[in-house]
């Protein structure tokens, strides 16, 4: 007998009988069940409804302060004030450059040459004596909404600004030549050693990565006594993206599709940056790409115009550890040696365990739709911004499927874990 004429003869109950069959109550069964969520309780701290966010840093106050790549926005530095609103910081004055973002050159664009103001912020870090430290890439988007134009870096432009927490004043203010910082250089990230012993001068080492995705990816390293910069691993394949990588987002594979450009995959290299608890080794890996290296910290301090062998030696060290997991974006540490690596394929936190040897999840939770910029703060929570990055226009063929707001997201670090501050000399 056919299907149709069984439940005619059947009835309403023989009907409802095959319904409940085909759509049944999941909650009644055992079937395992994703529920998004794994690790320490995740807390909403602040909520984005003006500009979109990249970076973040919080003293030891708890002052919490935001930084944006700018195109369009009115500011690219700002504290934040209460749950729901930032402000220029330290005031919009140093957030506005003479003549404009940028410019053009015979007929070559070219950002603004500033050393005075800011231009476009990617990064911010509070050392241990609450200084707040300033990374301006010196290259904005000349539009947000569109075709993207990101114009050259002029010297000056690109920089590290030093600020004074206690008077919110400007200290200290570094510039790099051209042979360290490249017209299409992007600085990314920053780490921090200020142990006496960290250079020659006695005042400390910044360890920075450059991104771009034009240009030579590498690490630069500038002496905080001397203001000399200089390279290294510039262009070596553990700084480089994964080519064609496809990683996939909310559970869909990801293509870039840029307004007026042809169907390509996201091309930024070396990304995630941090240093171990003692200083002695970096571990960095390039945001395309599976896999987590490392490299002590002796071979990027060697400076290639005091040795000519500097940087074949450093080519030599690197130590690929494996993979991850996936891909990863910033990184962080804490007071345990614990590694942090942001993971926006996995909605996640996973931990380096550098006793284990072997990546671990940390926390998960549905809300955190790219992790872009963390910080572990001094009262034992690791902060990070939400920015729906994915979703920006220029991803997305020139429509925004960004949703306000953006947020700061916390979770409690574990083992008592706090700020990592970098110790003296391993036992």
């Amino acid at each position: 007998m056919k299907f149709a004429s069984l439940l005619a003869l059947c009835g309403v109950s023989c009907l409802a009988a095959a319904q409940a069959i085909t759509y049944q109550n999941l909650s009644s069964t055992n079937v395992r069940v994703d529920t998004g969520q794994t690790g320490p309780a995740v807390e909403e701290v602040h909520y984005y409804y003006d500009q979109w966010p990249i970076g973040l840093a919080v003293s030891k106050q708890g002052r919490i302060f935001v930084c944006y790549t700018r195109g369009t926005y009115a500011y690219t530095l700002g504290e934040v004030v209460n749950t729901t609103a930032e402000t220029p910081y330290p005031n919009i004055a140093i957030n506005t450059p003479p003549g404009g973002l940028s410019t053009t050159i015979n007929g070559i664009p070219f950002a603004s040459n500033s050393n005075t103001t800011f231009i476009s912020v990617q990064a911010l870090y509070v050392t241990p004596d609450d200084t707040l430290w300033v990374l301006d890439t010196g290259r904005p988007s000349t539009n947000e909404t569109e075709d993207l134009t990101m114009p050259y870096a002029q010297l000056g432009g690109p920089k590290l600004v030093a600020i004074n927490l206690t008077n919110n004043s400007v200290v200290a203010t570094y510039t790099f030549p051209a042979s360290v910082h490249y017209p299409d250089s992007y600085m990314n990230d920053l780490r921090f050693d200020m142990r006496a012993n960290a250079t020659a001068s006695g005042k400390g080492i910044c360890y920075i990565n450059d991104s771009s995705n034009e240009g030579r990816n590498g690490f630069i390293m500038l002496d905080l006594g001397t203001g000399e910069s200089w390279r290294q691993l510039t262009q070596h394949p553990s700084t480089l993206r994964t080519f064609e990588d496809v990683p996939s987002y909310q559970g869909i594979p990801f293509y870039q599709r840029s307004p007026g450009l042809p169907l390509t995959n996201i091309q930024e290299g070396l990304d995630g940056i941090e240093l171990s608890l003692y200083g002695d080794i970096m571990y960095y890996s390039p945001l395309t790409s599976d896999y987590l290296y490392s490299i002590e910290t002796q071979y990027l301090r060697a400076n290639p115009a005091n040795d000519v062998l500097s940087s074949q030696r450093a080519s030599n060290n690197v130590k690929n550890l494996g993979q991850r997991g996936g891909n990863a974006n910033g990184f962080s540490s804490d007071s345990n040696g614990a590694i942090y690596m942001l993971m926006p394929e996995q909605n996640a936190i996973y931990i380096y365990n550098t006793t284990s040897l072997q990546a671990e999840s940390f926390v998960r939770d549905p809300r955190i739709i790219w992790p872009d910029s963390s910080n572990v703060g001094w009262d034992g929570y690791i902060y990070f911004n939400i920015n729906q990055l994915p979703y920006q226009p220029d991803w997305n063929n020139g429509t925004d499927l960004r949703q306000y707001p953006g947020v700061i997201l916390r979770a409690p670090l574990p083992n008592g874990g706090t700020k990592s501050t970098v110790l003296g000399p391993r036992d």
